[in-house]
C-alpha cells in the first residue's frame, strides 16, 4: 500500500507535536462560584464594612452577601451555628465568643449566613504526550477562595468571622513510571478483591 506524500507529513508532524509536547491542547478547567465579586479584595471590603451590634440584615444587600438577593450565601440555623462552634463534646458554650453564645441562645431568632466564594482556574501543562499517555500530568491551580460567616441575632449582626486564600497558587505532578499499565494494574486488582 502506497501512502500519499501529504499524508506522511501529516502523521510526521503528528507524531512530532505529539513528542514535543505541546501544551496548549491540554485542557483547562475553570470553578467560579457566581457572585457580584470579580476578585477576593472586593469580598473582604465588602466584608469588612459589616460592623456587629450596628448593621442590620437589610444592609447586607447593597453588600452583596445577602442571601436573598446574592448567590451562594447559605442561610443556617441556630443548631447549625452550633455544629460550627461546638465540633465536640469538650467545647461548651462558654469557651464560645460570648456574640455567638447570643446568637445560639436567641435560637430561633439567631441565624448566620455563609459565605462560600471562589475563582479557581486549573491549567494542566507538560508535555501532552506523557500527560495524555498518564506517565506524567502537572497541574496549576490559580485563583482565590473566600469564606466568611455572619452571625445575626434578632436581624442584627452580631458577630463576624472571615477566613481565605487571596492568591491560590499551587503546582501538583502526577508520576507513573508505567502510564496507563498502572491503570490496567488496579482494575484488575480492584476486580480481583471483589471477588
Amino acid at each position: 500500500m502506497k501512502l500519499c506524500y501529504g499524508c506522511g507529513l501529516f502523521m510526521v508532524g503528528g507524531g512530532l507535536l505529539l513528542l514535543t509536547g505541546c501544551s496548549s491542547v491540554l485542557p483547562t478547567a475553570h470553578l467560579t462560584t457566581k457572585s457580584s465579586f470579580t476578585n477576593y479584595a472586593q469580598v473582604q471590603a465588602a466584608f469588612d464594612r459589616i460592623v456587629p451590634y450596628q448593621t442590620h440584615v437589610s444592609d447586607l444587600k447593597p453588600l452583596g452577601l445577602d442571601p436573598d438577593s446574592s448567590a451562594n450565601v447559605k442561610v443556617l440555623t441556630y443548631v447549625d451555628v452550633m455544629r460550627h462552634f461546638m465540633p465536640n463534646p469538650a467545647i461548651t458554650k462558654d469557651d464560645l465568643h460570648p456574640a455567638v453564645r447570643d446568637c445560639i441562645e436567641a435560637r430561633e431568632n439567631g441565624h448566620a449566613y455563609q459565605v462560600e466564594l471562589s475563582d479557581i482556574t486549573s491549567k494542566r501543562y507538560g508535555s501532552a504526550f506523557l500527560d495524555v499517555l498518564g506517565f506524567k500530568r502537572r497541574t496549576r491551580e490559580t485563583g482565590w477562595r473566600f469564606n466568611g460567616l455572619i452571625l445575626t441575632t434578632n436581624s442584627v449582626v452580631v458577630y463576624k468571622l472571615s477566613s481565605g486564600e487571596p492568591a491560590v497558587s499551587t503546582d501538583q505532578m502526577r508520576v507513573k513510571p508505567f502510564g496507563p499499565l498502572q491503570e490496567l494494574d488496579s482494575a484488575v486488582m480492584g476486580a480481583a478483591t471483589r471477588r
